[in-house]
């Protein structure tokens, strides 16, 4: 909106409204949407978090939990919605709504958001039950995946198609592999994957939505220059006209993560339960979709990866050998049980994940 009033009706380079022009920068843009992302979650944090406690949403402790979760059945949950408002309200306001890359990942917040939504909704409607079945949630993220992935073809040039059919490797001198139609199920595939593996996070106060922020802080770099020609032939990465775009929104969903960590950290004082999850890890998996960097998204997802992996082998190990790998999974809870204080599994896990963003940054100059 700021965009389309102040640069494109009022700027004008021969009087005093020049100053507007700042309005066509996108990294002006981008720290504008992350400080309006991050007040708005002050001010919308507390009244969305008394509205909760007073409609009775808590959160719902699942069995099998460590026994020091227990009291945290009196702390609301759906905190998630505090999120996405910032995150909508600041794109609305900041972005280029021309962008089919942010018409995107804005269908792709409020979609899964609202799966999540839906899940919250049933597990606190029907204490003890699992919420939305799983085959229908999957069926659900993987429709949306589907829809967000050819929009995108069927919205490209051909020119620009093409580069979504190749396969794109970090550090190394091979540049690309054509995977041509397998892009596809590909894309489809890292958008779910990420979305239930921020979920899977969401087990510790502050822990998946701070591991948020270093995320999304090396996707919001990663998209600006992978949008901008001379910084994308520089590093040898595809460019990508229109991605830079990208970067208002992640650093507006930067914004409201730094926001809501603050009601978010331990203690909590909110959950985002998996309207906000759900969300924020398909907005990861569609962002390195979109400036091709699949592969990378491994790494700048580290420990989302960690954390899923660690269920998937904990239930095949189960099902196969009837024994377990971990005490307990996700992986978080495992360390809690070998005697880890909460706090300290948190942090721990934060600066492995700010230790894998500086290394999938690092791709940048290694090739």
């Amino acid at each position: 909106m700021f965009y389309y009033i102040f640069y494109k009706l009022l700027y004008s380079p021969d009087t005093p409204l020049s100053f507007f022009r700042l309005f066509r920068y996108i990294t002006f843009r981008s720290i504008y949407a992350a400080l309006t992302s991050l007040a708005l979650s002050f001010i919308i944090g507390p009244i969305v978090i008394g509205k909760l406690k007073k409609m009775q949403v808590l959160e719902v402790i699942r069995e099998g939990i460590p026994q020091s979760h227990s009291a945290k059945g009196k702390t609301p949950t759906m905190g998630g919605i505090i999120i996405l408002l910032c995150i909508l309200i600041s794109v609305l306001l900041w972005a280029r709504l021309d962008n089919i890359y942010v018409l995107l990942l804005i269908f792709t917040m409020l979609s899964l958001g609202l799966i999540g939504y839906i899940d919250d909704y049933l597990k606190i409607k029907e204490k003890g039950k699992k919420g939305l079945i799983p085959r229908y949630k999957l069926a659900g993220q993987f429709i949306i995946g589907a829809i967000v992935i050819m929009t995108l073809i069927l919205s490209l040039e051909p020119s620009d198609s093409f580069i979504y059919k190749k396969l794109f490797i970090p550090y190394l001198k091979v540049e690309s592999i054509y995977i041509g139609a397998f892009f596809i199920p590909l894309s489809i595939f890292i958008m779910v994957w990420f979305s239930n593996a921020v979920n899977l996070t969401d087990g510790l106060d502050g822990l998946a939505i701070g591991s948020i922020i270093f995320s999304a802080l090396a996707l919001t770099i990663l998209t600006y220059v992978t949008g901008h020609f001379q910084f994308a032939r520089y590093l040898k990465i595809p460019f990508i006209d229109g991605t830079s775009e990208m970067a208002v929104f992640l650093a507006a969903l930067l914004g409201a993560s730094m926001g809501f960590l603050w009601f978010n950290s331990y203690p909590a004082s909110v959950f985002m339960g998996d309207v906000g999850s759900l969300a924020l890890g398909g907005i990861l998996g569609a962002a390195a979709i979109f400036i091709k960097q699949e592969i990378l998204i491994i790494i700048i997802g580290g420990i989302y990866v960690i954390e899923a992996l660690s269920v998937v082998l904990q239930v095949i190990s189960f099902k196969i050998w009837k024994k377990r790998i971990f005490l307990m999974a996700p992986i978080h809870h495992h360390f809690e049980l070998k005697g880890w204080s909460e706090p300290k599994v948190i942090v721990r896990f934060w600066i492995i994940e700010i230790i894998f963003m500086l290394i999938s940054l690092s791709a940048l100059k290694i090739r």
